[in-house]
């Protein structure tokens, strides 16, 4: 995955009725290593990560590159929202395109605010690169993800069988107002 390209980063950070979206901060490092060593988070994703080798490998600063966002509640974090470029996707409806991934701690799951911030950082997305599609993958099986995508206007591209799974493309392409 490639950046997002020509855009000033970190932007300012982005708040909604409830979350902070900002740039990943050394504080945020137990976070990511819970995020990433959750059997739960990546029961969709391969399997986690194993925590001592996350404890190793992880940088005092995590995932701090251009599209990463930290999702804060009340000034920790409980997920992180993420905007890259795949320039070869093993999909052609993809390749090129903005992809929209998020992560969330289960604590925080069921309360909204994965579509909070997801909408937040989309409509960041916009204001940046006016117009530009953005696409979102996903386990068929993953029933909230799905439910997700449809609430922030994704619609099916097409479906494939992908890491022993069927998989879901999206994809999201701007309202422009009538002239």
């Amino acid at each position: 995955m490639m950046d997002l390209g020509p855009v000033a980063w970190p932007p300012a950070p982005i708040r909604t009725e409830r979350l902070v979206l900002r740039k990943p901060e050394a504080r945020d490092r137990a976070a990511f290593i819970e995020l990433l060593a959750s059997p739960e988070v990546h029961t969709y994703l391969g399997g986690p990560r194993p925590r001592d080798e996350l404890e190793r490998e992880l940088p005092e600063v995590p995932e701090r590159w251009p599209g990463s966002f930290v999702v804060d509640l009340g000034g920790a974090m409980i997920g992180q929202v993420l905007l890259r470029r795949a320039p070869e996707h093993h999909r052609p409806a993809a390749a090129g395109r903005a992809d929209l991934g998020y992560l969330f701690l289960p604590r925080a799951w069921g309360f909204g605010y994965a579509a909070e911030s997801c909408a937040a950082a989309l409509d960041w997305f916009e204001s940046v690169f006016p117009g530009e599609p953005v696409v979102l993958a996903t386990q068929t099986a993953n029933v909230g993800s799905m439910r997700l995508a449809a609430k922030l206007g994704f619609t099916e591209v097409e479906r494939f069988r992908a890491w022993d799974a069927d998989q879901w493309l999206g994809l999201r392409v701007p309202v422009t107002p009538s002239d």
